[in-house]
């Protein structure tokens, strides 16, 4: 499971909480100050199905394993940090890792929590990181360029490909725009992007962090964050860091009642993680037995051998076949048998994209 989600912020937004309660531990010591989180920590969190335990008690599986997404609580940001200040350098060293961004905005008034511009924008917040990201990315640019110009002067057809990509990154950048927002790259240049290792590039979900009180609705911070959010052709969720620490410590006889007097249906976490899974253009696919019945993660686009290889290398290395039923099919006809009886079992080969769903037997022979 190679796929992780950076949770940045600035400083007091309720980062360290939020990432407490997904993981359900105390990994990350949550407190009223800038810096309280000063390595990144780590934590996996299964990503809510129920279609695997509806295929789980069709097949009788005696174990149920979810799919799972990695999340990183990376350290608070500050102005300045582009540039090494607060725990600048490391922030940014940390993000550059990550697979995609889940940003956190304070969206909730408390005189007892300290904001680091002393008033509440979550707008603002998320600018004030945006621009620190683009400054990073506009500096890296800049030596890489510098770097370039001699071999593209040779005649190196690679570093005059890579020049002429850059300069239009650096252009889009100087306008304040990120890099995930370019237009106009050829299909060569947009499979080339991901390698530049841009800060901006990577996928943006906006986090609101409401009050108890806002968290089936939201509020009007938030409402200023989904716009931004439209216009950055972004993704947000609304959760209440403060509630889903509270739940983390329920058993689950009591997370019901608890969410149920809030006027929630799920908690707030299943939608995050949900939305981190699709941020990172995620599918999921399904292998079911007596043993077991477990989701597995694939990048959109993926074939079948990339996704056998996802179970263990040799699948994909001695790949034969993929035997197919997909999870509406599996359920209309009660199980593998009823889809084979019922003309829907299929029989793939290596060209064969994954679809979200898809129950696998793979075939193989090394």
């Amino acid at each position: 499971m190679g796929f992780n989600c950076g949770i940045v912020g600035l400083p007091n937004v309720g980062k360290s909480t939020l990432f407490n309660a997904l993981t359900e531990t105390a990994a990350a010591e949550a407190a009223n100050y800038p810096f309280c989180t000063i390595e990144p920590n780590t934590g996996r969190v299964a990503v809510p199905d129920p279609r695997l335990d509806a295929l789980a008690a069709l097949a009788g599986s005696k174990n149920i394993i979810p799919t799972q997404l990695e999340f990183v609580d990376i350290a608070g940001l500050v102005r300045g940090a582009s540039k090494g200040e607060g725990l600048g350098n490391q922030f940014l060293g940390n993000i550059r890792e990550v697979d995609a961004i889940a940003h956190v905005l304070r969206c909730f008034d408390d005189s007892e929590v300290t904001h680091v511009d002393g008033d509440v924008d979550p707008v603002r917040d998320a600018q004030t990181v945006e621009t620190e990201l683009m400054l990073a990315d506009i500096d890296s640019l800049e030596r890489r360029m510098a770097a370039l110009v001699k071999k593209s002067r040779g005649g190196d057809a690679d570093s005059k490909a890579d020049l002429a990509l850059m300069e239009k990154l650096f252009a889009h950048l100087s306008d304040g725009k990120p890099a995930r927002s370019t237009a106009g790259l050829s299909a060569a240049e947009t499979a080339r992007l991901p390698q530049l290792q841009l800060l901006t590039a990577k996928p943006v979900l906006y986090v609101c962090n409401v009050a108890e009180g806002d968290a089936a609705t939201g509020n009007a911070y938030c409402e200023t964050v989904a716009e931004m959010a439209a216009q950055d052709n972004a993704a947000y969720v609304i959760v209440s860091a403060a509630i889903e620490a509270e739940i983390s410590q329920l058993d689950a006889a009591d997370k019901g009642e608890f969410l149920a007097e809030l006027g929630l249906d799920e908690v707030g976490l299943a939608r995050l993680i949900r939305a981190g899974y699709g941020l990172l253009n995620l599918l999921t696919f399904f292998t079911v037995g007596p043993k077991e019945a477990r989701a597995w993660t694939v990048a959109n686009g993926a074939t079948a051998p990339q996704a056998a290889g996802v179970i263990h290398t040799d699948f994909q290395r001695g790949f034969i076949r993929a035997e197919t039923i997909s999870f509406a099919d599996y359920i209309a006809c009660k199980g593998e048998s009823g889809a084979k009886d019922a003309g829907k079992f299929r029989v793939e080969g290596s060209d064969y994209k994954v679809v979200d769903g898809d129950v696998f037997h793979f075939r193989f022979n090394v």
